[in-house]
């Protein structure tokens, strides 16, 4: 028989699991769900998601709307803003080498509220850079960072999150049609690198992986002009942004470092 202390420990951790996973339920659902939604999600009881959902919204975690759902509360704006912080500081050596490899800008992003987030970015030095502040903003459905986070979710959620967005065009290249996005993110999955070719911006191209075995939706970029970043040049860059995501995610977990990828150290065109 556990001894009382062991059950206590026991009982602390698995609340804290639950109430995390609320808070990843809320969070991929937009910012905020409604008791039973909660419920049918988990599996738990209604009173015992009440009596967590009661210390979020004690702690500032949680909120609830004029409408009565639960939403994500303030005091994880200040722990989103040090989290992203920190991503921002820990991705830099890899968007530096992003630059050097591929010649265009790096970046790196987050999925947030169902809209892309970019976290930090390394400008590109050449003619035409595409430069993006860091808390800007932009659709997933139509860029190719947004595909690369899209493609770490399971099609259901993909198609909950376009259920809630829709897929509206930005450029006469975008792709509006949903099963053709979900063919294209097969692809991505398959091949571990995602595009997009002048969708979100008339002239520009995006070529991004996913950060793999993270809680987060995290994925590297690098965007140019077209004029550059064509089909030849993007089937070029997309491996070395799949392998530098991998060797990024392997950081941030403890493993690997940098240094794994000194042999792909190859000078882009500069045409």
């Amino acid at each position: 028989m556990a001894a009382p202390a062991e059950t206590t420990h026991r009982s602390g951790v698995q609340s804290i699991d639950r109430a995390v996973r609320l808070l990843e339920l809320m969070a991929e659902a937009g910012g905020s769900l409604r008791l039973n939604d909660l419920a049918e999600a988990t599996g738990l009881p209604q009173p015992t998601i009440h009596r967590l959902l009661r210390a979020l919204v004690a702690n500032g975690h949680v909120c609830q709307d004029a409408s009565r759902q639960y939403a994500l509360g303030p005091r994880l704006i200040r722990l989103g803003q040090l989290a992203g912080d920190g991503l921002a500081v820990r991705a830099m050596p890899f968007l530096a080498e992003l630059v050097e490899l591929t010649g265009e800008s790096g970046g790196v992003a987050v999925l947030e509220r169902d809209q892309v987030t970019y976290v930090a970015q390394e400008p590109s030095d050449r003619p035409l850079a595409v430069v993006i502040e860091a808390g800007e903003q932009s659709p997933a459905h139509c860029t190719g960072v947004g595909r690369a986070l899209l493609s770490l979710g399971t099609d259901e959620k993909v198609r909950e999150l376009l259920a809630r967005t829709g897929l509206p065009p930005w450029t006469p290249d975008t792709t509006t049609d949903t099963r053709q996005l979900m063919v294209a993110l097969r692809a991505v999955r398959h091949d571990g690198w995602a595009q997009d070719r002048g969708e979100y911006q008339i002239g520009v191209r995006c070529v991004a992986a996913p950060v793999p075995g993270l809680t987060a939706r995290v994925a590297l970029a690098v965007s140019g002009p077209l004029s550059r970043l064509d089909d030849d040049e993007a089937n070029r860059v997309g491996p070395i942004v799949r392998r530098i995501a991998q060797e990024f995610s392997r950081m941030l977990l403890g493993g690997a470092t940098l240094s794994a990828i000194a042999p792909l150290r190859v000078r882009p065109n500069t045409d």
